[in-house]
């Protein structure tokens, strides 16, 4: 795979703002230069992770992880590579080279993407000529601009009609194999995985078809949904259905409403409920719930009031609770039997609907019914079971006001005392101004000057060729050659930038946390012991190469040595140069 161009990445980073990226995904409150936030990659109860204006990088004190804006694409978004850049490159209006685009994309993938959305323009143009399809559309009262914004479409009935419209030759018959549209029987034979039914294309975050989901028209058929299998581009667990949509229709999500299936969300959006997403026939996964609170504060969970309905509920709310960040809601709506959001919207419409929503269920008030349903509260004994029930779950909700009022609740329901003293918190200020144990070592000269760079990569434009310090057998040296002629490569290079350009390496994670200390000290005197340890690194050239041609002189006699080895070594050695 050809590499983006190291200057387009410099150019990139250098105006991307990492603190608007990260802020429109996580809320940072600002720490003197930095600013800081529960970390978005693991479950913490205090802040440890921060972001460098300055530096242009994030780092958690927690968990390690650490990058530039792009990183922090491709870690919280999941976005490839190319697309974490490309992403980043149209927000300061630039353009990644097409010829460079071209390289770097994975041909396997994009060939992928493609035989994804030729299946989806099959199926919407096969909709299109179906009377019968078209008929059941009607029936469901799906208008057109419903249709269209959804990409809704029709797998004609039949084992071969989509392998036959878009082309049997094995190249394309594997494609559409990996792309789970085809099925093999016992014999092998290939043939068409979906077959007379209304289909449902979903997309990816950015609008990119990654599979299907396919509703019986016939009612005796089934099963009633059919999902395509996991694949190299869709991962039932970590997908919604209708969330790109919603993003489209919405400049700003205050909401999400989580239903079960493809038609209640078509059905909400057709009354203008356009903030309505379905998980992909599986329960809500922790994945699915970072994906809904990362898009929205208030998270609505919609489902059927029998005992199924509330199971899913409870396992919503599990995947939620570790989740409730101060700022978040989580509500449970549950309709009654035989009902759900398509059938209730087209009853009462959207006002009755909202109305339902307004009334929805707190997670807190769902969360200490559900578990003291059996308890008898004016025991002791029934007290002290709900208490032991509570406490895992308690203990899974992030520092607030959120998990504070949670246990007040509890230690009103049963008497249980407060939660005990939060831990200590990770907050890079407390451990950088923390004072150094006795006796702990001064750090190396070559270490100094890495992280005087990684803090100011320009520092390195003082120095001039030759660079002595690169002769010394020290670890770290080559290193730090390899810093100094990067810079000298890319003079405008940022922390944040340099940082990337070890990424994946095995120095990386040393680098990452030399760059998130503080300097101490003025720039002026910032400057002075950068350049003042480059210097000392020279002298101990000297005495390595003194060292080298006096050993030779013990085991081999001064005979050994040339005459201008022997000059060399009384001008090292004159008292001038101490």
């Amino acid at each position: 795979m050809a590499r983006i161009p190291d200057a387009f990445i410099d150019d990139l980073l250098a105006r991307t703002d990492i603190v608007e990226v990260i802020q429109a995904r996580v809320p940072l409150k600002r720490q003197g230069k930095e600013y800081a936030a529960r970390c978005p990659f693991h479950d913490e109860r205090s802040a440890s992770f921060t972001v460098s204006p300055t530096k242009q990088f994030y780092h958690c004190f927690g968990c390690g992880a650490h990058g530039t804006a792009i990183s922090f694409l491709i870690n919280y978004d999941r976005l490839e590579f190319l697309d974490a850049v490309d992403e980043l490159a149209k927000r300061v209006g630039m353009e990644i080279p097409r010829d460079t685009q071209q390289r770097n994309a994975n041909p396997e993938t994009r060939d992928l993407y493609a035989a994804m959305e030729a299946a989806s323009t099959f199926f919407r143009s096969q909709l299109a000529n179906s009377d019968k399809a078209r008929a059941y559309v009607e029936r469901r009262g799906i208008a057109p601009e419903i249709i269209e914004r959804f990409a809704i479409g029709y797998a004609p009935d039949g084992f071969s009609a989509l392998r036959d419209a878009l082309g049997t030759d094995p190249g394309r018959m594997q494609l559409m194999e990996r792309g789970g549209l085809f099925s093999k029987n016992d014999r092998g034979n290939v043939y068409d995985k979906f077959r007379d039914r209304l289909m449902f294309p979903i997309h990816d975050r950015r609008g990119r078809t990654i599979a299907f989901g396919g509703r019986v028209i016939d009612p005796e058929d089934s099963p009633k949904y059919l999902n395509s299998p996991e694949t190299a581009l869709f991962h039932k667990g970590r997908e919604l259905y209708g969330l790109w949509q919603a993003k489209q229709a919405n400049a700003r999500l205050d909401r999400l409403i989580v239903v079960e299936g493809y038609m209640d969300v078509v059905a909400l959006a057709q009354y203008g409920v356009s903030q309505a997403v379905a998980t992909l026939g599986t329960a809500t996964t922790p994945d699915h719930a970072e994906l809904l609170f990362r898009s929205a504060p208030d998270v609505f969970f919609c489902f059927d009031g029998d005992r199924a309905g509330r199971s899913a509920a409870w396992k919503a709310l599990e995947s939620v609770l570790p989740r409730m960040k101060d700022g978040r809601q989580a509500m449970f709506l549950f309709l009654p039997d035989g009902e759900d959001p398509d059938s209730i919207v087209r009853q009462e419409g959207v006002d009755g609907f909202e109305a339902r929503l307004r009334a929805a269920t707190p997670l807190s008030e769902y969360f200490y019914a559900s578990l003291s349903s059996d308890v008898n509260l004016s025991s002791l004994d029934g007290k002290a079971r709900l208490a032991e029930r509570c406490k895992p779950l308690l203990a899974q909700i992030p520092d607030g006001a959120f998990g504070d009022l949670m246990q007040q609740r509890l230690t009103e329901l049963t008497g249980v005392g407060a939660r005990a003293s939060a831990p200590q918190t990770h907050l890079p200020a407390q451990r950088l101004n923390r004072a150094p144990p006795a006796g702990a070592q001064k750090r190396s000269l070559v270490r100094s000057a890495i992280e005087s760079l990684l803090h100011r990569p320009a520092l390195a434009l003082e120095l001039q060729p030759p660079y002595r310090f690169a002769a010394l057998r020290q670890p770290g040296v080559e290193l730090l050659s390899e810093l100094v002629l990067l810079v000298r490569e890319r003079p405008e290079i940022s922390t944040g930038a340099l940082l990337e350009h070890f990424a994946g390496r095995e120095e990386a994670g040393a680098l990452q946390k030399l760059a998130t200390h503080t300097l101490p000290g003025e720039e002026d005197s910032q400057r002075d012991e950068f350049l003042g340890a480059i210097a000392q690194l020279g002298k101990q050239v000297e005495q390595q190469r003194i060292d080298e041609l006096n050993a030779r002189i013990r085991n081999q006699g001064l005979s050994s040595l040339s005459a201008e080895e022997k000059a060399e070594l009384r001008e090292l050695q004159s008292p001038r140069r101490a």
